[in-house]
């Protein structure tokens, strides 16, 4: 009998067909970087290398690689139900996700919508967001509010509302109505800060500028990540979160918080909005809700937003959204080992614990070479580099790949190396991380 195909029996001889995202193809094809296993903190490489996993996948495996809890219920739900629609049918499991998430979301959020990526839970929120106000007789509000350099995922309205350029340069005009906050980073007043930054809380009041600009009648939802990750860890200023909640409270806007990378135990805590203590109206999750092992993301609203969608008659449609996917079996059963390995190994006390080794650990990079910035909060952490002259990001990339070479998996944004293990990680794994990203920062020009 043949056996399964899997990463770790194939080998390619042809790269050609595959048009890899958000990677440089021809660079990539030329000398190829191909991971082949994996088991907790590292990767196994086509060449035979074990590489410390430093960014957790993609911000997303947050239990570790091949964990057998995880393993097993994907294993025992493939063999009992693949598929099932949930477009007026669905299975237990979606069910029983919900109340468990429900239990780890802010007071009166608990009303859970599900889809297949972070992508999809961000245009899912805004698509909640406008047709909340339209229910409630203000059609008039359609604007959406992004931010300077966020990043909301893929979508067309995510591309919109975020604000990193070379994500919507090609893509023409996007949506209508959007405006943008400026973002939140200042290297003049914020460089080499331990956390949250002291400079900053007034730049949620340039909300107030749009406001008057467009009037708030017109303005439907701000959507924010509490911590930009992929644009290279913009930590919040102390007090921002809290002056764009009570703006957005004031004026009747809602505030989405976009927790893709902050959620289940990034900052310590299960989402940001318990990090910071500030509540918002809708947040979405993805990535660390099944930690990666299947794709899965959610959107989880605020109990009156819910409540406005059920004035009508009870056979009606409520919301005509949602995927083919949109609770899938596998994805649900993979959710709830996964929150089960939380709450048994204590992943995110575990990650508020390491946190200040962490923190103590990253900034000793302070000082080398072209280091022009260290930032963290929770277990993640941003390293800039000062961009070469005329080749702004090519100084970052050679240190993915120098990194790579050298063992450890790292993110880069640009000319920012950014650090987010998976939180089964021990001290010795930072001591490793920061030596071998340390030694490679000493040897880029």
């Amino acid at each position: 009998m043949n056996k399964p195909i899997t990463t770790a029996n194939v080998q390619p001889n042809d790269l050609s067909q595959f048009w890899m995202p958000f990677t440089s193809n021809r660079e990539f094809k030329a000398a190829p970087r191909l991971l082949v296993s994996a088991k907790g903190m590292h990767y196994r490489s086509h060449d035979g290398r074990d590489i410390l996993d430093g960014s957790a996948g993609l911000w997303c495996v947050n239990i570790g690689h091949g964990h057998p809890k995880v393993v097993e219920a994907i294993k025992a739900q493939t063999e009992t139900l693949e598929f099932t629609p949930s477009f007026q049918f669905s299975q237990p499991l979606s069910f029983e996700l919900a109340q468990k998430l429900s239990g780890m979301t802010p007071e009166g959020m608990d009303r859970i919508f599900y889809t297949n990526s972070g992508s999809e839970a961000v245009d899912t929120a805004l698509k909640i967001a406008l047709a909340y106000h339209r229910v409630r007789g203000e059609a008039s509000r359609t604007r959406l509010i992004g931010r300077a350099r966020g990043y909301h995922g893929v979508g067309f309205g995510g591309i919109s509302v975020g604000g990193i350029p070379a994500n919507r340069k090609f893509f023409g005009p996007l949506m209508n109505g959007v405006d943008h906050l400026p973002h939140t980073h200042n290297l003049a007043e914020q460089a080499f800060t331990k956390g949250q930054p002291e400079w900053g809380a007034h730049l949620a009041d340039e909300l107030e500028n749009l406001v008057a600009l467009h009037d708030a009648s017109t303005i439907a939802a701000v959507i924010v990540e509490p911590m930009a990750g992929s644009t290279g860890v913009l930590v919040p200023p102390k007090g921002y979160l809290e002056r764009l909640r009570a703006i957005t409270e004031k004026h009747g806007i809602l505030l989405i918080f976009d927790e893709v990378i902050t959620g289940f135990g990034r900052l310590g805590t299960s989402f940001a909005s318990e990090y910071f203590g500030v509540k918002p109206d809708l947040f979405t999750m993805a990535k660390g809700l099944t930690s990666g092992y299947v794709p899965m993301g959610a959107v989880a609203a605020d109990n009156k937003i819910y409540d406005a969608f059920m004035e009508g008659s009870p056979e009606g449609i409520e919301l005509f959204h949602g995927y083919t996917y949109s609770a899938h079996p596998l994805a649900c059963a993979a959710a709830m080992a996964t929150l089960q390995v939380y709450e048994e190994e204590g992943l995110f006390q575990r990650a508020a614990d390491l946190a200040p080794y962490w923190e103590e650990a990253v900034h000793a990079m302070k000082g080398l070479p072209n280091v022009i910035d260290v930032r963290n909060i929770g277990l993640v952490a941003g390293i800039e580099l000062s961009a070469r002259e005329g080749a702004p990001g090519k100084r970052g990339m050679e240190a993915c790949i120098k990194a790579y070479e050298a063992g450890l998996m790292v993110r880069v944004t640009g000319d920012i190396i950014a650090l987010s293990p998976p939180l089964i990680l021990e001290k010795s794994h930072i001591d490793e991380m920061v030596e071998i990203t340390s030694n490679v920062i000493k040897e880029l020009d």
